[in-house]
């Protein structure tokens, strides 16, 4: 059987042996498609791949239907909107993600924007601390929990929502206190990390009666997804409430405006960079070969999405 790892942004070297080495050691073949920069490449080169290693890269209906062979899409990461999933399962293909393997990463980063905002990206004048602040997390999931820790860590004053944990124990247990509703997550939030999926329910969600509920001089830190926000909504609370901030690690489609408009208060890193240290390249890449070698034995399908 071949196992591709089909990458635009190749894994680093020390990921990509090791993928090598587990691949191979299950008795499978592995081929490489790296800083590709044609659709057709990956069309061509799925074609009698049995298994899929991916980061960012799409996989489409039209990259689905030229994988006749194809059995399993492993994505190197949390997020996984970029897998058609309904058309995975028309063909009876198998997707998982790597939860858990980036969260340490973005959980970094997350702190790191609110440390870069609060000194005002780091230019001459009086900034503000952390510790003493709170600390609201949309979302407690792996990056949420460690998120929260880390805040601990730093003397903040941690509140946490998450429609789908409903024992306050689970928040308890690392020192934070659980909160009912979204509204009160934003109105108590000095600032607001974001961790929600893109999915049906949360794309434009997050808008402007929930920033304007913020309190004065509060930061939304987005390390989740861009679609969650409205963008509109965002404009306008940024534009009415100068004590307002905004930092992403995913730029908006309007983030030139943002820019131009918000000045110091907004600031988007120059490309997705949640996931972008050594560590998690290596662990996300060693978890999706682990995955597949387990699937392709045993039918292991614990971190299946398209059940």
């Amino acid at each position: 059987m071949k196992v591709l790892v089909a990458t635009e942004k190749p894994f680093a070297k020390k990921a990509v042996d090791g993928i090598r080495t587990i691949v191979e050691q299950a008795g499978y073949e592995l081929a490489l498609l790296e800083k590709y920069t044609d659709k057709a490449q990956l069309l061509g080169a799925v074609a009698d791949a049995d298994a899929l290693i991916i980061r960012s890269d799409k996989v489409t209906a039209e990259v689905l239907e030229a994988a006749k062979q194809l059995k399993i899409v492993v994505r190197a990461g949390a997020g996984y909107d970029n897998v058609d999933l309904a058309a995975a399962t028309t063909k009876n293909v198998v997707v998982m993600n790597t939860p858990g393997q980036n969260s340490n990463a973005v959980a970094e980063l997350a702190l790191g924007l609110m440390i870069f905002m609060a000194r005002n990206k780091y230019t001459p004048g009086t900034g503000t601390e952390l510790q003493g602040k709170t600390l609201a997390i949309h979302a407690y999931g792996n990056v949420g929990k460690l998120v929260g820790r880390k805040g601990k860590a730093l003397g903040m004053n941690v509140i946490a929502y998450d429609p789908f944990i409903t024992d306050a124990a689970v928040f308890e247990a690392d020192g934070v206190k659980k909160v009912d509703s979204v509204e009160e997550l934003y109105a108590k939030a000095d600032y607001l990390s974001l961790h929600i999926p893109a999915t049906a329910e949360t794309r434009n969600s997050i808008g402007y009666k929930l920033l304007m509920s913020m309190p004065k001089g509060a930061t939304l830190v987005n390390t989740a997804r861009k679609e969650v926000l409205d963008e509109a909504g965002l404009l306008k609370a940024l534009t009415e409430r100068e004590d307002l901030k905004y930092v992403t690690d995913i730029a908006a489609e309007t983030q030139e405006t943002l820019n131009e408009q918000l000045g110091k208060r907004v600031f988007a890193t120059p490309k997705k960079m949640g996931a972008e240290t050594a560590e998690a390249n290596i662990n996300a890449g060693l978890a999706a070969a682990n995955q597949i070698v387990d699937f392709l034995k045993n039918g292991n399908r614990r971190f299946q999405v398209n059940k």
